[in-house]
């Protein structure tokens, strides 16, 4: 893996890094494919409009969360391709080289996270 890509997800990571920003990512994942407008996420996570508005900057220049304008309104959705390859990233050794975790594994403990 090239230095190049080390660094984005590093970055990817700490953009994530607080407790808002991983708040918000879980929030728009739950509500994909439609997204949310600020207003409903500013609602549903009291987060003060200035606040929310720089942690979905950082999000989105990481590419984590995509934004389309809806007239006034700005709808967000989390870039789960993004994530997918994050979590391909995370797994791709533990489940290749030295079969620390098993694929079936990783799946399960997804699938039993959203009951």
């Amino acid at each position: 893996m090239r230095t190049e890509q080390i660094v984005r997800y590093a970055d990817m990571f700490a953009a994530m890094g607080t407790e808002s920003r991983l708040r918000i990512v879980r929030l728009l994942l739950s509500a994909h494919p439609q997204g949310m407008v600020v207003g409903e996420i500013q609602s549903e996570l009291g987060i003060s409009a200035s606040t929310l508005s720089h942690h979905l900057e950082k999000l989105k220049n990481e590419g984590l969360v995509q934004v389309n304008r809806q007239g006034t309104f700005l709808r967000y959705t989390a870039s789960v391709e993004a994530l997918q390859e994050l979590l391909t990233f995370l797994y791709s050794e533990c489940c290749t080289r030295n079969q620390v975790i098993e694929p079936r594994q990783i799946v399960q403990v997804s699938n039993q996270e959203r009951i």
